[in-house]
């Protein structure tokens, strides 16, 4: 698995994920809430299908529970990022906040690739090797 590969995968996830956000997104806008308010909400379903779509398609590698947990991290610089970037688009340049989610979720990818690839890739211990997918169906 070359990371040229993967760097491609995690684009092509990007783009679902970012559909997937933006779709929520404006659909909280619709509703009435503030710009701000519905980039916070649209974040979390779109964080977990992400978690979900590079453990399999773009690492190739079994969701488990610490990866899970640890995923957020790799949200948490898109986040500031993206976040920061809406508001400064939207209050500060005078952008549509329909599109500035778009903008700011750009500046953000490279520095997502190398937060994922790491917490994903990173070697497992038996004790944190357990499958998310297995540990649910058993419940």
């Amino acid at each position: 698995m070359t990371v040229r590969g993967q760097m491609v995968r995690f684009a092509l996830v990007g783009v679902v994920n970012t559909a997937t956000y933006y779709g929520f997104y404006l659909s909280f806008l619709v509703l009435g809430l503030p710009y701000v308010a519905a980039h916070v909400l649209a974040f979390l379903p779109a964080m977990t299908g992400s978690f979900f779509l590079n453990c399999r398609f773009t690492y190739r590698t079994r969701p488990t529970w610490r990866k899970f947990l640890l995923f957020p991290l790799t949200n948490a610089a898109n986040f500031v990022i993206t976040t920061s970037g809406v508001w400064l688009l939207v209050d500060v340049a005078g952008f549509s906040s329909r599109f500035a989610p778009l903008l700011a979720a750009a500046a953000a990818v490279p520095l997502t690739f190398v937060v994922s690839r790491t917490i994903m890739l990173r070697p497992e211990t038996p004790r944190t090797r357990a499958s998310l997918i297995e540990a649910v169906a058993s419940k």
